[in-house]
C-alpha cells in the first residue's frame, strides 16, 4: 500500500465514521478495485461545486446520473 492509498484510506474513514462498519469496509473495498470510477464521481461533485451547488445536492446528482455504473460496482 502506497502512501496515497493511505491517505485515501483515512479519509474514507473519516468521512465515513458514522457508517456502520460493514458497510464501511464494503466502500473502502469498491474504491480500492475501481478508483478510476470514484476518481470521476469525485471530480463530477467538485465541478458542480465549483458552480455554486452544494456538495450534498452535487453528489446526490452525479450518482443518480451514475447509479447504474455504481450498482453494477457494488454486485462485482
Amino acid at each position: 500500500m502506497g502512501v496515497k492509498d493511505f491517505f485515501i484510506k483515512q479519509v474514507l474513514k473519516h468521512k465515513l465514521k458514522n457508517v456502520p462498519e460493514a458497510q464501511r469496509d464494503m466502500m473502502m473495498n469498491m474504491v480500492e478495485k475501481h478508483p478510476e470510477f470514484f476518481k470521476m464521481v469525485g471530480d463530477e461533485v467538485e465541478k458542480r461545486k465549483k458552480s455554486g451547488m452544494g456538495e450534498t445536492e452535487a453528489t446526490m446528482k452525479v450518482m443518480r446520473e451514475h447509479q447504474a455504473e455504481f450498482q453494477k460496482l457494488m454486485r462485482d
